[in-house]
């Protein structure tokens, strides 16, 4: 397999900490986040500069202001465009947007101001392809805005579910955008979905769980667990390996 036929795994890196796994469990990009639980949010810029130091690999930065919907106000856009102007001075390698209109279209107009405000850094278009009312037609506007590639699990619950939607938007899409594969993604399934869908690029958080070395633990804050969960370097490891055969 040569270096273009090869498959590239990004993880979706909920923390700072989780980004420096991924790669150092062999990930080929990061996607940084915060907010995993509500689908990911902008990280803060403290994570951002850190990152940007110390990763070798490109680094992707989500845009989304807020979990919920793809149909931003005002204020959230104005808000948006300062994060992607961050992401540039800090020169990240690109940044991952989307943005609906409240009929499930794709919102071009608000697409196009946040890749003009990105200059040269990478897009990808993210998850909201998934909530857009038609995806055939949702492809077509982001070929249009000149996306790289498309995150998407088909619209379906996981990527695995919608093994076969995904596998005919690759077709459709013909070598214009890439699609990447998302959600669900685990070592057991990384393989065959790239397999049946046809897409060469895979996204996966490959969490683990962390359990806090704090000994005094006040039990009744039920809501304020101290430990968490986080991207781990051997699980992207065995991503990655059964990925790449």
């Amino acid at each position: 397999m040569n270096a273009i036929d090869k498959p590239l795994l990004e993880i979706s890196a909920g923390s700072l900490s989780s980004a420096l796994a991924a790669q150092d469990g062999g990930a080929d990009r990061v996607e940084l986040c915060d907010n995993l639980a509500e689908g990911g949010t902008t990280p803060s810029y403290g994570a951002l500069a850190v990152a940007r130091d110390r990763l070798r690999i490109p680094l992707y930065v989500l845009i989304r202001p807020r979990g919920g919907d793809f149909l931003f106000d005002a204020a959230e856009r104005a808000a948006m465009l300062a994060d992607i102007e961050a992401c540039v001075r800090l020169g990240c390698d690109g940044v991952v947007i989307g943005a609906l209109d409240a009929d499930g279209e794709i919102d071009a107009a608000v697409c196009r101001e946040q890749i003009a405000a990105a200059g040269a850094l990478g897009v990808t278009f993210h998850r909201a392809f998934d909530a857009a009312r038609d995806q055939s037609r949702a492809l077509e506007a982001a070929v249009a805005l000149g996306c790289e590639r498309i995150l998407t699990s088909g619209g379906a619950a996981d990527a695995y579910m919608g093994v076969t939607r995904i596998a005919s938007l690759v077709e459709q899409a013909a070598g214009r955008i890439a699609l990447m594969a998302g959600a669900g993604v685990t070592v057991d399934n990384i393989a065959e979905l790239a397999r049946r869908t046809g897409v060469r690029e895979l996204h996966a958080s490959a969490k683990g769980p962390r359990r806090s070395a704090m000994r005094y633990r006040n039990e009744a804050l039920a809501g304020l667990s101290p430990d968490w969960s986080q991207s781990d370097a051997q699980r992207v490891r065995a991503l990655a390996a059964a990925l790449r055969g």
